[in-house]
């Protein structure tokens, strides 16, 4: 069982939604699950002015509907742990007090020095407040905090959510921000979805499995879907949503990082380094589209009306005339050897048919056929569906002969997680806050990879997708799978999206 070290985990924009709903349930999982260490305590940090008994008092129903299994006294326990200091991180005005509280509670815990802050704050605020905290003079590696430890050397680490930047430039922008305060290895950019197990099986599953690896390239593979499909519209989130869209929101972030790990080379060495090398090697082999043909290569749309809500561009904040997509369908190659004239389609939506992430990578059909005549569809070869939500299951279609007569079927062979493992899957968030406070990366972005993925997808963004977006407006129904252009994109080729059933 992997413990974090002992540290002060500041969590900066401690009122907002995500602390509440993901990131204090998932310390209370690591607490219970003895992942956390017995010395780690939280200062939650916020503009509201509130007391440590009101903070803890606010997060109890949150953690108790959150975490399955609820238990009063370990949470009672538990947030004796967290304290909280009112304050705009964005200014200096409160990092006086910010500085005295760590310290004091360095003293009271034995934290030994070690700082790890998580930005869970609007993304315009992360460059001002990554200044404020270099200028406060809270990031200086081996600086001895308290006289428990004087020979202790500490560390001081951030975690920084997404989305990392609004485009290439910003994105670069904000490196150079945090590079001028932290070390490289000192900045971990989170992408929760590499916290789910089935992500993480991904590596194992091509590079534990002698039989696997050998058929993942061009020569028998024809083709790799990636989705993100949820029934939900936008919400309570259109201010965001509306400067963000589908692309941003789901695509450069969580679906480049399953893309990353479906296409990468095998790393010399299951470390850090080595992943991560692997990975910016990949993302920076994807090829931009044929400018002259955008529309070849993506297909974005906006849902319509439903029943219980206005078609998403009626919706009361939305901006006149927007074209901000809330479904795209992006076709990407990659320039190398492995993946050769194979398309990788990444698809992401809101108020689709069903919730789901899933994985299909299609086989090429035998290249002599002796049981075309005797198929349903004698085109279709194997396909292998590695489903991350809402199940986590493995499965693999192949062809049997139907007893009785000489026929192929389709036959499915399924490995689901929690049947042949018997657990429950915990929330994203604590195990990649664990790796973070073990100074662990495999699972966090380099600097390269994420500039390298914004560069793949700007001419999906910028002036140049304007053809693409035009009829945007309602050109998919609410429960549908998106609109006709997506199913072009694919149908152009010759292929179809795998759509799974209800």
């Amino acid at each position: 069982m992997k413990t974090g070290d002992p540290c002060v985990l500041v969590i900066l924009g401690a009122s907002g939604d995500l602390t509440h709903r993901k990131l204090i349930p998932a310390m209370y999982e690591m607490h219970r699950a003895g992942m956390l260490d017995k010395a780690t305590c939280i200062l939650g940090m916020s503009r509201t002015k509130k007391s440590d008994a009101q903070w803890r008092e606010d997060l109890t129903p949150w953690v108790s509907k959150s975490v399955k299994d609820f238990d009063a006294e370990s949470w009672k326990t538990f947030s004796q742990r967290i304290y909280y200091e009112a304050g705009d991180a964005a200014t200096a005005e409160p990092y006086a007090r910010i500085t005295a509280r760590i310290e004091s509670l360095n003293e009271c815990h034995g934290c030994k020095g070690n700082v790890l802050f998580f930005m869970s704050v609007a993304p315009e605020l992360y460059e001002p407040i990554v200044e404020q905290i270099g200028a406060a003079g809270l990031v200086t590696e081996g600086r001895r905090w308290c006289s428990l430890n004087q020979n202790a050397r500490s560390w001081q680490r951030i975690i920084v959510e997404k989305p990392f930047g609004n485009d290439d430039s910003s994105a670069a922008s904000l490196n150079r921000a945090l590079g001028r305060v932290f070390e490289e290895e000192a900045i971990y950019r989170i992408d929760h979805y590499l916290g789910k197990e089935v992500v993480q099986s991904l590596l194992a599953f091509r590079f534990a499995n002698a039989i696997f690896e050998p058929v993942w390239n061009h020569r028998y593979i024809d083709h790799v879907q990636i989705t993100a499909a949820e029934t939900v519209g936008v919400g309570q989130r259109i201010a965001f949503y509306d400067g963000t869209g589908a692309i941003r929101d789901m695509i450069q972030s969580h679906l480049m990082q399953v893309l990353a790990f479906v296409a990468m080379e095998p790393p010399s060495d299951f470390s850090a380094d080595h992943i991560r090398a692997e990975k910016i090697k990949v993302i920076d082999a994807l090829q931009l589209p044929d400018m002259k043909r955008l529309q070849d290569f993506g297909a974005v749309g906006q849902y319509g009306a439903s029943a219980d809500e206005k078609a998403y561009h009626e919706l009361t904040g939305v901006k006149d005339g927007t074209t901000t997509e809330t479904f795209a369908a992006l076709r990407m190659e990659f320039e190398n050897w492995r993946w050769a004239k194979v398309p990788f389609y990444l698809r992401t939506g809101k108020r689709m048919a069903r919730k789901c992430t899933q994985i299909v990578v299609q086989f090429k059909p035998p290249a002599a056929n002796l049981f075309r005549k005797t198929m349903s569809d004698p085109l279709s070869g194997n396909r292998m569906v590695i489903e991350i939500a809402p199940n986590e299951q493995f499965s693999l279609r192949f062809g049997a002969k139907k007893p009785g007569a000489m026929q192929i079927r389709d036959v499915e062979m399924m490995m689901d997680y929690a049947k042949a493992f018997k657990v429950e899957p915990v929330e994203a968030y604590g195990p990649l806050m664990i790796d973070a406070m073990r100074g662990d990366q495999s699972l966090f972005k380099h600097r390269l990879e994420v500039e390298s993925a914004w560069h793949a997808i700007m001419p999906f963004l910028d002036e140049r997708s304007a053809a693409i977006r035009s009829g945007i407006h309602a050109n998919y129904a609410a429960g549908s799978w998106g609109p006709k252009s997506a199913d072009d994109l694919l149908a152009r080729d010759g292929r179809a999206w795998f759509n799974p059933s209800a």
